[in-house]
């Protein structure tokens, strides 16, 4: 039986680290790599896995990719502390790893995203495929600052249940998040060698809430689809102020 690693990335995630991990701990491995929790997430996250991981923060992809250096699975599980994993994926999971149906060496799923306690079943976030089983030796991931994904060698399958995602319980913990994630896009945009424009703060915002609220039917998720398009409306001005602000910094 091929055999399976779950690698997760914490910081301050005593709240989820426990319920992440149950829905998973069948796996033969569970990897936290945890990057200066001042909470108990460490703690909880020794009751059920069986590596722990210290180290200084180098970047999500980079991270991430220190994890795949100690995984010694047949297959790789990359998980979000706030991300659970129901019954009905776990059984496919390991059905997949067992006989790999279709000779793919990396899957993506669906995820079911709830924003303030709501499911989003508009506004571009479902179905929001994501790859995140992969055979190891098959894949890494990205080292942008932020938004990394997996850079998969080989064909890449779908897993027909969903991967349940609690993301923003509140606003509060929205933008707690809102100014280090800007900050981070901003450095991949200025990397990447985006220019900034005028229109970057007047047109892309403005675009953003009309593609989330109308064109992908965000209306339909009610009060929490309005909010939803106008934090991600301002997210994207936020995102492209900084980049004017690194810019005039660093002519």
């Amino acid at each position: 039986m091929p055999t399976l690693s779950v690698i997760t990335l914490t910081k301050n995630e005593e709240h989820n680290i426990g319920e992440c991990l149950a829905g998973i701990r069948w796996a033969d491995e569970l990897i936290v790599i945890d990057s200066g929790s001042v909470d108990r997430t460490v703690e909880r996250a020794r009751v059920v896995a069986d590596n722990i991981l210290i180290t200084e923060w180098k970047g999500y992809g980079a991270t991430k990719n220190e994890g795949l250096k100690r995984a010694k699975g047949d297959w790789i599980l990359w998980l979000d502390a706030d991300e659970r994993v129901p019954p009905e994926l776990a059984e496919e999971i390991r059905s997949v790893i067992a006989s790999r149906p279709d000779g793919a060496v990396a899957y993506n799923v669906a995820r079911r995203a709830f924003f303030l306690g709501k499911w989003i079943r508009h506004s571009g976030w479902y179905p929001g495929r994501v790859t995140r089983l992969f055979r190891r030796g098959s894949a890494s991931f990205s080292e942008s600052h932020v938004h990394e994904h997996l850079k998969v060698n080989g064909e890449t399958g779908n897993l027909r249940n969903d991967l349940l995602h609690y993301t923003d319980p509140n606003l509060y913990h929205y933008f707690a998040k809102f100014n280090t994630y800007t900050s981070l896009a901003a450095r991949d945009l200025c990397e990447r060698g985006e220019k900034f424009s005028t229109s970057s703060v007047i047109v892309r915002p403005i675009f953003m809430f009309v593609r989330m609220y109308l064109l992908r039917r965000g209306f339909l998720d009610g009060v929490h689809g309005f909010l939803l398009a106008l934090c991600s409306s301002a997210y994207v001005f936020v995102k492209y102020a900084k980049l004017w602000e690194i810019r005039k910094s660093n002519p």
